[in-house]
C-alpha cells in the first residue's frame, strides 16, 4: 500500500471516528433528555471495584449535592442510606448479587446534604458476569418518589384524622378501639358540648370551629398519655382509655375535660364559654366500638337530663359549676 493511500484510509478511519463520537453524543443527549423528563437516574455498578457511572448526574442533585460534589462510589451510596432502611436495602441488593432474586428492588429513604430525606425507589439487575459466573456490573435506575410518599402520607392522614382538629376520627378511633381493647382494660368517654349552638349563632361558625380547635388542644393536654383523642363530628368527642373504670386517672380525666370546657375561649371577635356533659363507661368483652359508645352516650345523656355541666362515670355523677368547683 503506497503512503498516500495508507494516509487517505487514515483519514477516512478518523472522520468515522468523528461520527461515532457524535452518534454517541447524540444518544447521550438524547438519553439524558428522556430520562430528565421522568425523573429517573440510570447508574451502572462495577461490582470488583465499587466504582459507580451515573449516566446523567441526578443522583448528587437529588440530594442536595453539587455536580462532582459526591463520588461515585457504592461505600458513598451505603453511608447515604438511612439508618433505618440500611439493613433491609443492602439485604435486597445482596440477595440478587448472590442469585437469590431475580431482580434488585427496594423502596427507601436517603440523608440529604442538608439532613432532610428523600424517598427512592432504587431498582437493579446484574448485566455482566465473568466466566465463573461471579457478577461483574449491575444496571439500573434510581427515582425520587419524595412527593409521592408525601402525597400518601397526606392521603393517610386525611383517613384517620378529622379534618378540623387533627384528632382521630371515626375510622381511626374503631382501628384503636380494636387494639386497646386486645391488651387489657378500656373506658370510652362520650363528650357532647353544651351551649355549643348559641356560640354559632353568637359568633358565627368560623369563631365556633375555632373553639373546637382550641377545646381540642386542651383536651389532649388534659388525658394521660395513652389516651386516644377524637371527634366523631359536630360537637362530640371521644376518648378512649387504657385504664379501668375505677382508676384515679379516670376520675381526673373526667375533672379535666370538664374544665377544659367550661374554661372561657378567646375568639377572634369575642369570648365564648359552654360546658360539656360526659358519659364514661368500661368496655365488656363481648363489646365492639359501636355498642361501647352507645353505653357511653346514654351515660352522657343522664347528665343532659340533669341539668348539664357534668360527668357520670358508670352509676357515679360528677357535676361541675362554671367557676370549676364541684357541686
Amino acid at each position: 500500500m503506497s503512503e498516500q493511500a495508507l494516509k487517505q484510509q487514515i483519514q477516512n478511519l478518523k472522520k468515522h471516528n468523528a461520527r461515532l463520537v457524535r452518534l454517541a453524543r447524540d444518544a447521550r443527549s438524547k438519553l439524558n433528555a428522556a430520562l430528565d423528563g421522568t425523573g429517573l437516574c440510570l447508574w451502572q455498578l462495577d461490582v470488583p471495584t465499587g466504582k459507580l457511572i451515573i449516566y446523567n448526574r441526578r443522583w448528587g442533585s437529588m440530594l442536595g449535592y453539587q455536580p462532582k460534589e459526591l463520588s461515585a462510589q457504592f461505600e458513598v451510596w451505603r453511608e447515604h442510606l438511612h439508618q433505618d432502611d440500611k439493613q433491609q436495602v443492602l439485604e435486597a441488593f445482596y440477595d440478587h448479587l448472590q442469585g437469590k432474586t431475580p431482580f434488585y428492588e427496594a423502596l427507601h429513604r436517603m440523608q440529604n446534604k442538608n439532613g432532610t430525606i428523600t424517598w427512592v425507589l432504587d431498582r437493579g439487575r446484574v448485566s455482566e458476569w465473568d466466566a465463573h459466573g461471579n457478577p461483574l456490573k449491575v444496571t439500573g435506575t434510581h427515582i425520587d418518589m419524595t412527593k409521592e410518599k408525601q402525597y400518601e402520607e397526606q392521603l393517610a392522614q386525611l383517613a384517620n384524622h378529622d379534618p378540623l382538629t387533627g384528632l382521630a376520627n371515626r375510622h381511626a378511633l374503631v382501628k384503636h378501639f380494636a387494639t386497646l381493647k386486645e391488651h387489657g382494660p378500656l373506658c370510652v368517654a362520650f363528650i357532647d358540648l353544651d351551649d355549643f349552638k348559641a356560640v354559632n349563632d353568637a359568633f358565627g361558625h368560623r369563631s365556633g370551629d375555632e373553639l373546637l380547635i382550641q377545646l381540642s388542644q386542651r383536651l389532649r393536654a388534659g388525658c394521660p398519655e395513652g389516651t386516644i383523642v377524637g371527634r366523631l363530628g359536630g360537637d362530640e368527642f371521644v376518648l378512649l382509655l387504657p385504664f379501668p373504670l375505677a382508676s384515679l386517672l379516670i376520675n381526673s380525666t373526667a375533672h379535666n375535660c370538664l374544665r377544659a370546657a367550661l374554661q372561657l375561649f378567646e375568639l377572634d371577635n369575642g369570648q365564648a364559654q359552654v360546658g360539656a356533659s360526659i358519659g364514661i363507661d368500661e368496655v365488656q368483652p363481648q363489646d365492639d366500638f359501636v355498642n361501647a359508645l352507645r353505653r357511653a352516650d346514654q351515660s352522657m345523656y343522664q347528665i343532659k337530663h340533669t341539668g348539664k355541666n357534668g360527668v357520670e362515670i358508670g352509676t357515679t355523677l360528677i357535676s361541675v359549676s362554671r367557676t370549676g368547683t364541684d357541686r
